[in-house]
């Protein structure tokens, strides 16, 4: 876990300059996310306070976020505290991973209110609770933890907050040298190794920054282990302790990214430093925490579409050997006339029989296997049936083919669509299914399902200030290209490969806007990491959907056709907003 007590401590050193500043909107995306719409200093920002599990943290963002259209009753709780109201104190309890924003606001008598929002950073136990800082009551958390669930800190509205239970650590930037150099040798005199030694008696230190003190002793040529060790740790407490921060991500020896508030000499390759540890944390989390929360609500819909996929293969490969079949007719035709030509040579109970093939040119015989059971006419008369079964199943085979590799093309798309989908394309993707009648719709019976023809759009914005609309699924890629985009305006997408649909919504722009477009269709796209992918681009007019075609298919032509390397750098520097239809 890279987040530990330094960085803690680097956020909320960095979260002083919305001190004053006014709450003006509060937002929930998801079920663990809070977003605060910030007025501070003559700026607006959003602050992003997260209990993922995986990735749990607090940071300034520029990232775009879909709301749902019913706020979750712990929002509509903040909204109804926070909302208008301006931040008092942010505050780390000691070098923990614990975060206090206290929030002054009127309530609906007039009368002053203060409220503390706390920020639990700690794993699979992250939480964010709203409670009464008067007296120390819960209003609610974002998640609840049941007396079922534990005993000793219950997180439910009406109960008093427990703080995590102590570890007993030292405070590392409260350590003086005695009693660092004490534990120390007791610590070896135990046997107990460096690092272990340095995470377990320190609150605040996580494994990386106890390497990265080792690495630095280590590294060092001259001076006595105790004193280096102390040296080397109250230089980099110091710096923590005034303030002197200096983040930092890359790659470490095992090829693994790693970031720290503090400079790493751990880091091996792609060393990436920023002017704050905001700027850090989106660059390091991106697209980790949405991608890691897609792939929870997203398994079993993977699982079903590979399912349904593997079955099409398995029939493709059955095709293909009724095909074989079926193109061997004529062998059926010919041993059915063969035998109706010389009946008189044939007997009941034969195997087999050997005839003159007068269909050959060189005349050559024909050995023709029989049904000992059938007389000779009977024999004839099976193979010619034979012949016009297969004859006739060929039209049906072909037709089944046709499909069958529609329904791959078709499984592939979406299985692609996945890979890049948000919360929100993901219950588009599901209505989809629903509708070519795929899925079961999970609505209960007798409960409205909300209409809403107008699926969610990607819209990004050129170089040139030009919009480029992004369709990450099929009903986002049907209402951009069938309804949205105007004749004239140019559309873009992978040839031949499952990706998304790109529209630029001008009729005159330049070559670096579409540049851009084709990049947003290769990185969107089964391709995005190959080199030199083929994206075709033409306009809207000659773009069309076949009667009865697939959500999302369509056929064009007078295209031209560009080369792009998916450049990931270029994509997310693309201003970007998330809106409804």
């Amino acid at each position: 876990m890279a987040l530990d007590g330094i960085v803690t401590r680097a956020i909320v050193h960095e979260l002083q300059g919305i001190r004053g500043g006014r709450i003006n909107k509060i937002h929930q995306p998801n079920d663990r996310d809070i977003v605060l719409n910030l007025r501070a200093q003559g700026g607006s920002v959003k602050l992003l306070l997260s209990a993922n599990p995986t990735f749990p943290r607090v940071h300034f963002t520029e990232q775009s976020f879909l709301n749902p259209t019913e706020a979750p009753m712990f929002c509509m709780l903040l909204r109804k505290h926070c909302e208008g109201g301006v931040i008092e104190k942010i505050t780390q309890v000691g070098m923990e991973r614990i975060i206090h924003m206290d929030i002054r606001q009127r309530d609906e008598l007039g009368d002053i209110s203060l409220k503390r929002i706390i920020i639990e950073l700690m794993g699979r136990h992250s939480n964010i609770i709203l409670l009464d800082p008067e007296t120390g009551v819960m209003l609610d958390g974002i998640h609840h933890v049941t007396p079922s669930i534990s005993s000793y800190r219950v997180i439910m509205p009406g109960f008093q907050y427990t703080e995590p239970p102590a570890q007993n650590k030292l405070n590392p930037l409260e350590t003086e040298e005695a009693a660092f150099i004490s534990s120390y040798q007791t610590a070896i005199e135990a046997e107990e190794a460096p690092k272990r030694w340095i995470v377990n008696t320190f609150t605040g230190l996580s494994p990386l920054v106890a390497e990265e003190i080792l690495t630095r002793v280590t590294n060092e040529v001259s001076g006595d282990s105790d004193r280096s060790l102390w040296s080397t740790f109250s230089h980099i407490m110091d710096d923590v302790r005034n303030h002197r921060f200096q983040p930092v991500s890359g790659l470490n020896a095992q090829d693994k990214v790693i970031f720290s508030a503090i400079p790493l000499t751990l880091i091996q390759e792609e060393r990436k430093e920023y002017a704050t540890i905001s700027e850090c944390m989106e660059d390091f989390f991106g697209e980790k925490a949405e991608r890691d929360t897609v792939k929870q609500k997203v398994s079993d819909l993977l699982r079903f579409l590979q399912n349904e996929r593997s079955k099409n293969v398995k029939k493709l490969d059955y095709l293909h050997q009724d095909l074989a079949e079926a193109e061997d007719a004529d062998q059926f035709r010919i041993y059915g006339e063969l035998l109706f030509a010389s009946l008189h040579e044939v007997k009941k109970g034969d195997k087999e029989v050997t005839l003159t093939n007068f269909y050959d040119e060189e005349q050559r015989p024909m050995t023709i296997p029989l049904d000992p059971l059938l007389n000779p006419s009977d024999n004839a008369q099976r193979y010619f049936k034979k012949y016009n079964k297969y004859k006739n199943s060929l039209a049906v085979i072909d037709e089944q083919l046709e499909k069958t590799h529609e329904e791959i093309r078709y499984m592939d798309n979406l299985l692609q669509q996945l890979a890049h989908a948000s919360m929100n394309d993901i219950e588009e993707i599901r209505e989809e299914l629903v509708q070519q009648g795929y899925l079961r719709d999970r609505v209960k019976k007798g409960k409205k399902k909300k209409k809403n023809d107008r699926p969610t759009l990607h819209v990004y914005t050129s170089s040139e200030g030009i919009e480029l609309l992004v369709g990450k699924n099929n009903l986002q890629n049907e209402y951009v290209t069938n309804r949205l985009a105007g004749p004239n305006d140019t559309w873009l997408h992978t040839k031949d490969i499952p990706g998304s649909h790109v529209v630029i919504r001008a009729e005159q722009f330049g070559d670096t806007t579409l540049e851009e477009a084709a990049q947003l269709a290769a990185y969107f796209s089964q391709a995005k990491q190959s080199s030199s992918v083929p994206v075709d681009a033409t306009l809207i007019r000659h773009v069309r959907k076949p009667s009865g075609a697939k959500p999302g298919f369509v056929i064009y032509d007078h295209q031209r056709t560009l080369f792009i390397t998916p450049d990931e750098e270029l994509v997310k520097k693309l201003p970007n907003r998330i809106k409804n239809g």
